[in-house]
């Protein structure tokens, strides 16, 4: 089997002759961390991975890029606001006041570059005429600048493929978010529903337009839905809400991606305690569901348990164990990865980045656990 024969037979609960094998990936802080262990710091730590265990990294043919844009055109002018106290203001491209640390410029604010902490002030949508004047219209899914240079072309080769290509935009909830902020959405939710059901159907069709020419000339193998909408304890909003403002979103996406490639793996991304979810998530025609945090009490083999082949899972590996190493280490992975993978529909891996407290000879023996677990070795 080929990587992308594997990873669609993983996800959809069929014959496997191994589970691909996707540990999880550092940031910035743990690679100068493992830079500091034994990584060489000229070499793509992944292969070099490979090599140290004696994997061989399965060759496939040359990856093309989609080139599809799912942000705003224009964006706004990124530019610092304000300097004082260790810390930049920033108005960032989304058009957000964010507060970060000035040990790292305001790239690190809307990218997942590293373990960062920021503040966010105001956000650029209060009110309808906001949300009118200041952003529908950068949201144009005929764009020229939205699709790159040959797309059709790309499209062509990627049809020819033998890897896995993914895909991943916002939900209407993570994208009503970055619109409103967290607050400021839930007050209009229960203030201004109207007002939201016209946001959320925006984004809808929005993401609806700019995938129809993905759908028609190369669809994706993988399909990510960021939402990440709970905490520990219990979801950012209710399940009545969930229903209302963000599964018809959800209903018509799977219905386009699935009358186009029945076999695209369309995931949840979600961050958090997901147990209240889990239940509309599957109703809605979700085939997967990442990364499956364990600190937020999420317990994956119970899902399996619970929920069957109904949906799939990627990550749910405890990262606090993998930090412990060795006995703590090995009971983590011998309490998921046996019970799930038998049966199919699992990729184990780290729930979520992996993070520096995890040093580079623990992430070398359990890489290899994993490797010998999944019929790598």
């Amino acid at each position: 089997m080929n990587p992308r024969d594997r990873f669609l037979a993983a996800m959809h609960f069929r014959h496997t002759d191994r589970v691909p094998l996707q540990p999880g990936g550092p940031r910035e802080s743990t690679l100068a961390a493992w830079h500091q262990q034994g990584l060489p710091a000229d070499v793509p730590w992944y292969a070099y991975l490979m090599d140290l265990l004696g994997i061989q990294v399965e060759q496939t043919k040359p990856r093309v890029d989609l080139g599809v844009s799912f942000i705003m055109i224009p964006t706004f002018e990124e530019k610092v606001l304000e300097h004082r106290n260790g810390h930049y203001v920033v108005r960032d491209w989304m058009g957000a006041i964010t507060e970060i640390s000035d040990t790292y410029d305001y790239t690190y604010i809307r990218r997942a570059k590293d373990f960062v902490t920021r503040k966010w002030h105001s956000f650029p949508v209060k009110s309808r005429q906001d949300f009118e004047e200041k952003l529908r219209w950068r949201y144009d899914p005929q764009d020229a600048a939205r699709f790159a240079v040959g797309f059709e072309t790309r499209c062509a080769e990627m049809r020819r493929r033998d890897y896995v290509v993914s895909l991943a935009f916002s939900g209407p909830f993570w994208q009503m978010r970055e619109w409103c902020g967290m607050e400021g959405l839930c007050l209009l939710m229960i203030e201004q529903p109207g007002f939201v059901e016209e946001m959320a159907a925006f984004w809808t069709d929005f993401v609806l337009r700019t995938l129809a020419p993905i759908l028609r000339l190369a669809p994706p193998d993988h399909i990510v839905v960021n939402e990440d909408m709970a905490y520990k304890l219990h979801s950012m909003i209710s399940p009545a809400m969930v229903r209302r403002f963000l599964v018809p979103a959800w209903f018509q996406w799977i219905a386009a991606i699935k009358a186009a490639s029945p076999d695209t793996v369309v995931e949840m991304d979600s961050d958090g305690y997901n147990a209240e979810l889990l239940p509309i998530w599957i109703e809605t025609g979700f085939d997967a569901v990442s990364p499956v945090e364990v600190a937020a009490g999420n317990d994956i083999v119970a899902y399996r348990r619970r929920y069957g082949a109904q949906i799939a899972f990627r990550g749910g590996i405890d990262k606090r164990a993998l930090a412990k190493g060795g006995d703590v280490m090995r009971a983590e992975l011998m309490r998921v990865i046996p019970p799930l993978i038998e049966k199919g529909g699992y990729i184990p891996s780290c729930d979520h980045g992996v993070p520096p407290d995890i040093s580079w000879p623990d992430f070398i023996d359990y890489t290899r656990l994993l490797a010998e677990l999944t019929g790598w070795l």
